[in-house]
């Protein structure tokens, strides 16, 4: 079956700059299901072998919207990496809350573009990581959503931020530089990032969003897992003790690398869009 894919539409979301996204969809399926797919930190759309998981899932007959987050550092014209370190400074949990509405909303509008394609009762939300973490809080509180799936996700956002003598510093100087391993860039997070989750924690708690979540989850998570450890799953199972799981021997990216030259996914990847296509089926 073929897919038809439009890739880095600006979408116009909350904040300043533009959501841009990939749509892909089979070009025979009518009322598709919508899957809305988002990354994780330091992450974009196009990283490694996401679109060939995303391809993937299309092809099977599913509308899928793939996103960069506005404030992700990445633009229209250079989706991937990070041409806008100010952007990524500026970047916050709540503004990705305020993108996936976005992204909703837009999908679901009898406006929007393929709105004869898509299926707008039955959306299912896939996050990788911090993603996932943004995932769950948006399922618990969008009743629009009725499938969700984690692939390696937090438990907290607690953890997102610096303690002690590097806090009080980020406080007093205002910016706290990442080094990005990859692209070796100094990557700025501003003080707002910090006060911004201080200011809206409840609304950005993850254990009490998978508390409360209450459409099927599937949780996935690779038991060789160093940046996100199955500590993060566990916690997130007890919470939501309905949850499926699915528990393989692989890394935080499901054995995936920037860039991903080949045409096949790695067998992990492999191995859970089979498990992902059989939980949306």
């Amino acid at each position: 079956m073929s897919i038809k894919i439009h890739k880095n539409i600006p979408l116009v979301g909350k904040h300043q700059l533009p959501i841009v996204v990939d749509f892909l969809y089979n070009q025979q399926a009518i009322s598709q299901p919508i899957i809305i797919f988002c990354h994780g930190y330091k992450g974009f759309k196009g990283w490694g072998p996401w679109h060939l998981m995303c391809q993937a899932i299309a092809k099977q007959g599913y509308f899928v919207v793939t996103i960069n987050f506005s404030h992700n550092g990445g633009c229209v014209q250079q989706p991937i990496d990070f041409p806008n370190l100010e952007a990524f400074g500026n970047d916050n949990f709540s503004k990705q809350q305020d993108d996936l509405q976005s992204v909703i909303d837009n999908v679901v509008a009898t406006g929007f573009e393929f709105a004869s394609l898509v299926n707008v009762n039955q959306i299912t939300l896939i996050g990788h990581s911090r993603g996932g973490g943004a995932a769950i809080i948006k399922t618990a509180n969008e009743s629009k959503i009725t499938k969700l799936i984690t692939l390696a996700s937090i438990s907290t956002y607690d953890t997102s931020f610096p303690s002690g003598n590097i806090l009080e510093k980020w406080k007093k100087e205002g910016v706290w530089y990442v080094t990005n391993g990859r692209t070796k860039q100094q990557m700025p997070h501003y003080i707002q990032f910090y006060e911004d989750y201080q200011k809206n924690k409840e609304q950005l708690n993850i254990k009490n969003a998978a508390k409360n979540l209450s459409v099927p989850h599937l949780l996935i998570h690779g038991t060789k897992d160093t940046s996100v450890t199955m500590e993060s799953a566990e916690k997130i199972k007890q919470w939501n003790p309905k949850a499926l799981t699915y528990f393989l021997e692989t890394d935080h990216v499901f054995d995936g690398k920037h860039p991903w030259n080949m045409e096949e996914m790695p067998h992990a990847l492999e191995e859970i869009t089979q498990q992902m296509l059989r939980f949306l089926a």
